[in-house]
């Protein structure tokens, strides 16, 4: 996993939890001092354990937590990709658009990059369902995502996780409705 990522991470539980929160779960994960570079990259199980020990120290479950992180990320990640959307575009039109435009660019970008494999298939005006895969299986982070961009863009969605491959699934099947 990139290390953007774990600055992203770093930025959200210093915002949520205060200044020292970071070091005190990078000690509490048994990484104490532990420097994410942002150019490098990091096995995916520190991202795992830092996660499972924020669990651990806030009691919310990972897959909260996860999320709440995804919808956390998306002004950075609009900073970083906004180029790449087209204005007339809202929250469905970004998600069906996401393999082709965004996760082109970040693997054209860097090859060692591994951003999940999302298949999109349109329902219809307001709907879109997105298979997910991934071997991180960090799906909740996909969902945050996608609840962040209908903040972005002030528009009532729905969510609905039909299956999942924390719990054995194949895929991740996301079934993303437009409410408004």
């Amino acid at each position: 996993m990139h290390g953007i990522i774990f600055q992203e991470l770093q930025q959200y539980v210093e915002e949520k939890l205060g200044g020292e929160a970071w070091a005190s779960l990078l000690q509490e994960s048994g990484m104490p001092g532990r420097v994410f570079m942002p150019t490098q990259v990091y096995p995916d199980d520190d991202a795992v354990v830092l996660v499972t020990t924020a669990s651990k120290i806030t009691g919310n479950p990972a897959g909260a937590i996860l999320e709440d992180f995804g919808k956390y990320i998306v002004p950075d990640l609009y900073k970083l990709f906004g180029m790449l959307i087209r204005p007339e575009w809202k929250t469905l039109d970004v998600v069906e658009h996401t393999e082709q435009s965004i996760h082109t660019a970040v693997r054209a970008k860097d090859p060692s990059a591994a951003p999940p494999a999302i298949t999109c298939h349109r329902q219809g005006p307001k709907e879109v369902l997105v298979e997910y895969r991934s071997a991180r299986k960090m799906c909740s982070v996909a969902i945050g995502i996608v609840k962040g961009l209908a903040e972005h863009y002030g528009e009532n969605i729905e969510v609905v996780e039909e299956t999942c491959m924390l719990k054995g699934d194949e895929s991740c099947k996301i079934r993303i409705t437009l409410l408004d």
